[in-house]
Order: structure tokens, then sequence, then C-alpha cells
């Protein structure tokens, strides 16, 4: 079919006022001016009206799992506060719950705008049935842990492992998450990266996101420590460096690997993480919610970071007054630009898309509407010029007008 709209914006060139794009066998063949493409048309055309369609946003780092406890923990004082409030929350959640609250945040993503996800997911059992219940893309990183159960760091990757050899999906793949430093051994990071790396797997893990967590490796004291060390975690790890320093002795590093928040960074850390390919998937409204200090977004880009967005979980999302948050990409965008206010709209569109397909190894082929990518495209109402589309895209709010996943309809237009 051949898809119209007001303006295209491919993210991979210019917007295009009067844009079409051709997509055959759910992919992307030609996008340009409608009168180009108009001539050779084949197949049915569908004029989405005064919207702009641009690719679906790819969301590098979610939790499902915990949609439903939008607004049940409010902003703790410290991090490690909050980590008791989800401990207790947790334990009073049932399979069921575990499950709409998953199908209940990703239908929030499609209606807005997500059409990839990078899902942490600590319920496996879960999949694949959850995967069958939506349309969105998603690759679920299997969490693993291990302090309190004291279980041997080989069997949980195992377990994982064999978790994903079982899973078959034409859109969904899982791939693996120790869930941070602090609340895994370095043995299983060893094993991960070492597994990964082999099987070609892509890794994503939550470091460096609180000082408490840094101020437990670099110094061997503090809040954090003392918590773990009363629950028998070994210790021995810490005082040798920074969290990100950890994750490279332990061969955590490298283009597979998604590093979530890097909000704490040390002298050095930013190299580390720009030499070995890995990427940071940045989130506003978590970072927001616990108050951390200053993201260092220029310094990692500098060092060559790989920089994306993701929503974190709504655990973690403050309420806007008695409204409750929700799963959005686009409040992600406007937050960061609220926050970094000169910092370019079309690089906040690209974090959202272009540098999200990287980080997942789809880079080229969700995140822009080019030649062979998938068809996955949004569209959002827009009657402006197209030389103000990225800023309205970066500024929107609300629900997706359409949205298309591998050539087929999520959202139906109206």
């Amino acid at each position: 079919m051949i898809l119209r709209a007001r303006v295209v914006l491919p993210v991979s060139q210019p917007p295009i006022e009067n844009g079409a794009f051709e997509i055959i066998g759910g992919r992307i063949r030609r996008v340009g001016a409608w009168p180009e493409l108009q001539s050779t048309a084949r197949g049915p055309v569908v004029d989405l009206g005064e919207v702009m369609a641009l690719p679906g946003l790819v969301n590098a780092h979610c939790h499902l799992d915990y949609t439903d406890m939008a607004g049940l923990l409010p902003p703790p004082k410290t991090f490690t506060d909050w980590i008791h409030l989800m401990i207790e929350v947790k334990a009073q959640w049932e399979h069921v719950e575990y499950e709409r609250s998953w199908r209940h945040g990703a239908r929030m993503l499609v209606e807005t705008g997500t059409t990839t996800v990078g899902d942490i997911e600590a319920v496996p059992e879960l999949l694949p049935e959850a995967w069958n219940a939506t349309p969105l893309r998603v690759f679920s990183f299997l969490e693993m842990t291990g302090i309190r159960a004291r279980r041997e760091p080989r069997d949980i990757l195992q377990e994982a492992l064999d978790k994903i050899a079982s899973l078959r999906h034409p859109r969904c793949r899982a791939y693996l998450s120790p869930h941070a430093p602090y609340s895994t051994l370095t043995d299983l990071l060893r094993l991960t990266g070492r597994a990964a790396r082999k099987k070609k797997l892509r890794v994503t893990t939550h470091v460096a996101e609180s000082d408490q967590e840094y101020e437990m490796f670099v110094h061997a004291r503090g809040v954090m420590f003392e918590w773990l060390k009363r629950n028998e975690r070994d210790m021995t790890d810490c005082g040798l460096g920074s969290p990100i320093a950890h994750m490279a002795r332990a061969g955590m590093l490298g283009e597979n690997f998604i590093a979530v928040h890097a909000n704490t960074l040390g002298r050095g850390d930013a190299a580390l993480l720009g030499q070995s390919g890995a990427h940071v998937a940045h989130c506003p409204r978590s970072h927001d919610y616990f108050q951390h200090p200053r993201f260092w977004r220029q310094r990692l880009v500098n060092a060559g970071v790989n920089i994306c967005l993701g929503t974190d979980s709504l655990a973690s999302t403050r309420k806007n007054g008695r409204q409750l948050p929700v799963l959005s990409m686009f409040d992600e965008m406007r937050g960061l630009a609220d926050n970094e206010p000169k910092l370019a709209p079309a690089e906040i569109l690209r974090m959202a898309t272009v540098n999200g397909a990287r980080a997942l190894g789809l880079g080229g082929r969700i995140g822009e509407l080019s030649r062979n990518a998938c068809g996955d495209v949004i569209a959002i109402p827009f009657t402006g010029s197209s030389a103000k589309a990225i800023e309205a895209v970066v500024r929107f709010s609300g629900r997706v007008s359409a949205s298309m996943i591998g050539g087929k309809w999520a959202v139906k237009p109206k």
C-alpha cells in the first residue's frame, strides 16, 4: 500500500511536505513526495489526512510488569527506601496482577506511539502468552538477581538461557538482564557477559543509578552497603572502583550491552562505555522522580556513547496532581526537553528512534522510514509546516491517530 500524510518525517532524512511511502510485505520500499510516488503507485492508497507520519518510537527500557503500580510508591527520600517499598508491593502481587499489569502497559505503549520496547521481564512465566497479546515488537530481557535466593550464578544463568531457547516468535525475542551490580554477584555478571558474546545476545543492566550504589562500590560503605552486608551479600567486590568500572572488570561492556541510567559516573567511566561500544538508556521522568544528580549526557556523547530513551516503570514516575502517569515516550521526550532546553529537538527525537534501534541491535530496521526498514509507522495530528515538524513531535502529548507495526495496523486510522 501507499500511505500519504501532510508531512512525512523519516528521521533519517529531512521532513517531506505532502509525503508518502510504500509498504510491501511489511517493509518500506520507497519514501518521498506524493507526486513522485503517485505515478507508479500500484497498491491501494491510504490518505492519513492532516497528520505527520513518522517511525514508531523505540522504548529502550521499560518494566511492563509494574505498570499497575503507578501511584502506589510516593517519591522516596533515598533510593534504598524505594527498593524496600518495591519489595513490599511485589510480595503482595500474584501472577494475575503481573499479567494484567503487563498487558495494560503494552496497550499504553501502543496508544502513545511506541512500536518496539526493551522490557525487563521479572516474571518470565508470562512469556510467550504476553507476546501474543500485543502487536508490539517486544525484547524481553529476563531479569536475574540471586542475592536473596542464595542460588549459584551458573544455575541462575542456565535457567534464563533455557527459557530463551524455549521461546520462538516471529516478532519478539528474549535476552538477558542481570538486574544490577549490587543485586547480582560478580560471577553472574562474568558468566552472563561470556554467554551473551558466545550466543550473540543483547544484555541490559541497571548500573550507576544512584549515589548510594556509587558509594557502595567506590568506598565500600553507606546505606546500601550496610543493608546488603546484613543480608549476607559477599561484599568483597566493593571498594575497588565505580559501578561502571566494576562492570568492565566483569567483562560486561560491549556493543551488545545497554547500561540503564548511568547517572553517577566516575572519572574515566564515560570513556569505558564509549570505547566498548556500549549504549546508555536514559529515563528522564524516572530520573526526576528520584531527584538524581544531573545526567551527564554531554560527557557521554563526547565519549562516543549512543544514548537512547526509555520510560522505566510507572512505579518510579511522578503523578501529575491526582492524574496517574502513563507509559509514553512522548512524555519522556518532553521531559528531556524541559530539563535541557538547549538540546536540539532533532537529537531528542533520534534518542527515541534511531538510537534506541542501535541499542537493540536493529539499526536501519526500526526507528526510521527508509528503504527496507520495517513498516513500523505512527501518525499524530499535525497542521503545521515541515519546518516545525520535529519540535511538534517532541512537544506532542496524548494518543497517536494511527499506528502500524510490520505493515499491520495496531491503531487503525480514523
